[in-house]
């Protein structure tokens, strides 16, 4: 054996020790997430605790050192703390089904694979999984890049009393998936609306003579495209592996800078972080300046204002409902100030949650 090989042996070896040192304390910290388990159970105490996760994250990240990367900690830990809370009950979260779609992956973005999804045919079904107590999160779409707001996952917020507990970030890469050697072949093409609206222009160029048919979802046009000869699917990457079909292209979008932007909806909103977003929607009087008296409480306290919509009120024809997310949390004392501001010249106000900001991948 050369130098260079003992060299390459020994450092393996250390390398081994490592990984060995590392499942020791990982049964550890296991056992110590047991004991907590047990501790909040007989207390009564919230099972999950999403803002002390993002308290973990927030540490881990602030005190590394490198080579390693950062933006690996949160990835890696989310499925630690995963894997972890398993070992005493699998959180159930539902999202929109079958298995694949963009809300599955941004379930598994959120809460890690030890999870358990309850995959639904439609948004108000997640609501009710959740308010029914079947499921302890729900993951809804509310905004893409590209196509812009979801407003039924708006409307359902008028009515329901769940609140916004987290919102993710997630990079929306559409692949054509088939089993077809060549374009040339695919007859048909599978997918939702909204992904077929995001690769219109590639679809435009690269397959004139293909039949376009929409399905419910990404991933049902995956599972469509399996079964059908001369048929392709526009999916996720992720759906060609759960549904053994291969990519004949990536990243096939026309905006490469495509994201859709979910929330995570709970019985309750987490705690600050430091790093907080609040969701609200009010309705207002009718008048001159009646909107800019409603937003005045926002900028005499400070406070930025990231996102403003209007939707139309169904139970009163010709008055709307605006939806407006602030950065801030409902526990910091300017973001309270301007709510209770803006409460005494509204019609009807509530607010929808206080959460982490989500990340961009």
């Amino acid at each position: 054996m050369t130098d260079k090989e003992e060299h390459l042996r020994s450092l393996r070896e250390k390398i081994d020790k490592i990984d060995n040192q590392f499942l020791e304390l990982l049964n550890k910290r296991a056992g110590y997430v047991l004991e907590v388990g047990k501790i909040k159970k007989r207390e009564k105490g919230r099972f999950h605790v999403l803002e002390r996760e993002e308290a973990i994250y927030k540490r881990l990240a602030g005190n590394n050192n490198g080579p390693f990367p950062s933006r690996a900690i949160r990835p890696i830990f989310r499925e630690i703390i995963s894997a972890s809370l398993s070992l005493e009950k699998s959180l159930n979260i539902a999202c929109l089904g079958p298995e694949a779609t963009f809300s599955h992956i941004a379930a598994i973005q959120q809460f890690g694979e030890s999870v358990c999804c309850l995959h639904t045919s439609s948004v108000p079904d997640i609501f009710d999984e959740v308010e029914r107590g079947r499921a302890d999160y729900g993951v809804v779409p509310i905004e893409n890049s590209t196509e812009g707001v979801i407003n039924l996952t708006l409307d359902m917020f008028v009515e329901s009393p769940l609140q916004i507990c987290a919102e993710v970030m997630l990079e929306v890469s559409q692949c054509l998936l088939s089993e077809a050697e060549k374009l040339e072949e695919i007859k048909i093409v599978y997918s939702h609306p909204q992904a077929l609206a995001q690769c219109y222009n590639w679809l435009s160029r690269n397959m004139p003579h293909a039949e376009i048919k929409e399905t419910f979802s990404t991933a049902m046009a995956a599972k469509m495209a399996k079964v059908e000869p001369k048929s392709a699917a526009i999916a996720s990457e992720f759906a060609g592996k759960i549904y053994s079909l291969p990519v004949c292209r990536l990243k096939i979008e026309d905006n490469a800078q495509n994201f859709t932007r979910f929330w995570v909806i709970g019985s309750k909103s987490p705690g600050r972080t430091g790093n907080d977003k609040t969701s609200l929607m009010f309705s207002i009087k009718d008048g001159v300046g009646a909107l800019h008296a409603m937003l005045e409480p926002f900028g005499k306290n400070k406070i930025n204002l990231t996102k403003i919509e209007s939707r139309p009120f169904r139970k009163k024809p010709w008055e709307y409902i605006f939806f407006i997310d602030i950065e801030g949390h409902i526990e910091d004392e300017n973001v309270s100030a301007a709510i209770d501001g803006v409460s005494t010249s509204s019609q009807f106000i509530k607010v929808l949650g206080s959460y982490p900001r989500g990340n961009y991948k």
